[in-house]
């Protein structure tokens, strides 16, 4: 019997947002699936994104973004060459208006890892501190920020969670990319 369910899209709009609700880095990606870690979605090379409505910005490798539910961050995972194997943004929860549309305000702090090193960075501290007073971040965002940074720079380091390689299969998914 025909399931009564529309299909899942096959391309989503990614709107990181500031604070304050203006359209931060957005771009539409391809819906890879699922899995324990949160929806996949992925670009190949020689794609683009946006910062606001600002030019195109080119992105020469692919990657994949991973969404978990319920957490403070996204992932990206980069193919070779580029420097920065997994970029982490620290966020909101993302949230799903629609099938097609994934939203979360970005937080400023990152937590990251050049390829080939060992240990992960947390960057723009300076940031973060600087929008906490300009947009008024509440205690308990500032908190949860906190928090999911110190998560992150363990997983990344210790490579748990879907930071044990799980990226693999799905960067193996977009097209030109070698697993």
């Amino acid at each position: 019997m025909p399931s009564s369910a529309a299909p899942e899209p096959t391309h989503v709009q990614v709107n990181y947002r500031k604070y304050d609700g203006t359209l931060h880095w957005n771009l539409r990606m391809r819906r890879l699936g699922e899995d324990e870690h949160g929806v996949w979605l992925g670009l190949p090379a020689d794609s683009v994104m946006r910062k606001g409505h600002n030019p195109e910005v080119p992105l020469p490798e692919a990657h994949v973004i991973l969404f978990p539910r319920d957490a403070w961050w996204t992932a990206v995972f980069n193919a070779a060459p580029r420097s920065t194997e997994i970029y982490c943004d620290i966020t909101t929860p993302p949230r799903w208006p629609s099938p097609a549309e994934v939203t979360m305000v970005d937080l400023d702090l990152d937590v990251l890892r050049k390829r080939g090193a060992a240990a992960p960075i947390l960057v723009d501290e300076d940031e973060f501190a600087e929008h906490q007073v300009r947009y008024g971040y509440p205690a308990e965002v500032i908190a949860a920020a906190e928090a999911a940074a110190r998560w992150l720079m363990a997983a990344v380091a210790d490579g748990t969670g879907p930071f044990d390689g799980s990226h693999r299969r799905w960067l193996a998914m977009v097209d030109g990319v070698q697993a």
